[in-house]
């Protein structure tokens, strides 16, 4: 586990808490949720508009599956209402210095489209990470417009362009968006509406 210096107090930065609300559980990824897992993320339209566009082939997946296990910051993602697989997500690479993490590899079974999961599983996450960091940078596919959409509705600005080394796979370029915890804060007081 980690500990930030600037709090200590607290106790220490645990990157794959067990997260929950009415609607959604977040769980840590298991070697043993590989089959439930892809079972959500076999359908090509997933990823369509990711920056790797085959993950929904069997062995394209066993890696992001891999590098998931690997991160020790990854989720699977439960509806409660039935129990099923909804996707998964992550936090991955901590910055003490920058007081910031990463939040993504995110996907979701099309049938949670425009639900409104993915609010709901962004704002446990970023409640929960921002006890511990003053900023959250998402990395997300230059052509991935419907993740661009979705991280602006969460207030998150596009600071930058890089390419991002997969894990197991070649890299692609990505836009850079941050939020800060005091931007999630003053959304969060102004109620549901504000996320």
């Amino acid at each position: 586990m980690l500990r930030w210096p600037f709090l200590s107090y607290l106790m220490p930065l645990n990157l794959q808490p067990r997260l929950e609300n009415q609607q959604v559980l977040l769980l840590p990824l298991q070697a043993d949720d590989f089959a439930d897992l892809y079972a959500a993320a076999s359908d090509p339209k997933i990823w369509e508009q990711h920056p790797n566009k085959d993950r929904w082939q069997r062995e394209v997946f066993q890696t992001f599956f891999e590098g998931a296990l690997q991160s020790q910051g990854a989720f699977k993602i439960v509806d409660k209402a039935t129990g099923a697989v909804a996707g998964s997500t992550r936090f991955y690479g901590p910055d003490e210095q920058d007081a910031s993490i990463h939040i993504g590899y995110t996907f979701y079974a099309t049938r949670y489209w425009g639900t409104g999961l993915n609010l709901l599983v962004k704002g446990l996450m970023l409640d929960y990470i921002f006890q511990f960091v003053a900023q959250v940078y998402f990395h997300i596919g230059a052509v991935n417009r419907r993740s661009q959409i979705a991280i602006g509705r969460l207030g998150a600005e596009k600071i930058a362009e890089e390419e991002i080394a997969y894990f197991g796979e070649a890299p692609k370029l990505n836009f850079v968006y941050r939020l800060g915890k005091e931007e999630w804060l003053t959304r969060a007081q102004s109620g549901p509406a504000g996320r």
